[in-house]
């Protein structure tokens, strides 16, 4: 059975990273990167940039599935953007789980969530839309993350919080459990 080609949307360090989960994965051919014009031919872990952001609609008629490989550090705006963007012309964005993560069955995950190697969502727990659950976050029992958040390398969210929309947490910040969060939470830091 021939695996549906996906476009993946930006060509920096968290594209490489969601890569990796792709190919892992193995559910999606790479049919290449959208970039910024003048990287257009260069090479990103030899998947090629094959267009610019003028050209989704056009590519729109050849592919249907796309992922946002943006990344978020400072801000999520260019991430948000092209994800309204991509939905609007009418791709689809899957959820990419790797297999090296555990997801609860009992768990939910809306499109266009990426879930990085070892990351562990436990039951009841809500994803939502394109949001990165990055390598080594956990996401406790009954926690709901809001749409387009970012949980960094080897973060933990307890049990029942409430990440709100467009919320960075960052490396090895630690949630006390039962807490709403809406901010912008520093590496390390830890959130009562």
């Amino acid at each position: 059975m021939t695996k549906p080609n996906i476009l993946l949307i930006g060509g920096g360090g968290h594209c490489k990273s969601v890569i990796d989960v792709i190919e892992q994965e193995n559910k999606y051919a790479i049919a290449g990167i959208i970039d910024k014009k003048e990287l257009i031919g260069q090479e990103v872990l030899g998947y090629r940039i094959i267009a610019c952001d003028d050209e989704l609609e056009t590519l729109f008629q050849k592919y249907k599935y796309a992922i946002i490989t943006v990344g978020q550090i400072k801000s999520n705006t260019l991430r948000v953007k092209l994800f309204k963007r991509v939905k609007e012309i009418g791709y689809k964005l899957p959820v990419i789980i790797s297999p090296l993560a555990y997801v609860s069955r009992h768990s939910s995950v809306e499109e266009g969530t990426v879930i990085m190697h070892n990351a562990f969502i436990n039951a009841n727990a809500k994803i939502g839309k394109n949001c990165i659950i990055n390598t080594k976050a956990l996401v406790e029992h009954d926690a709901t993350i809001e749409d387009n958040c970012h949980l960094s390398t080897a973060s933990v969210i307890n049990g029942g919080v409430t990440l709100k929309e467009n919320t960075f947490f960052g490396s090895n910040a630690t949630s006390k459990e039962y807490i709403e969060i809406d901010a912008f939470v520093k590496a390390g830091s830890l959130v009562k």
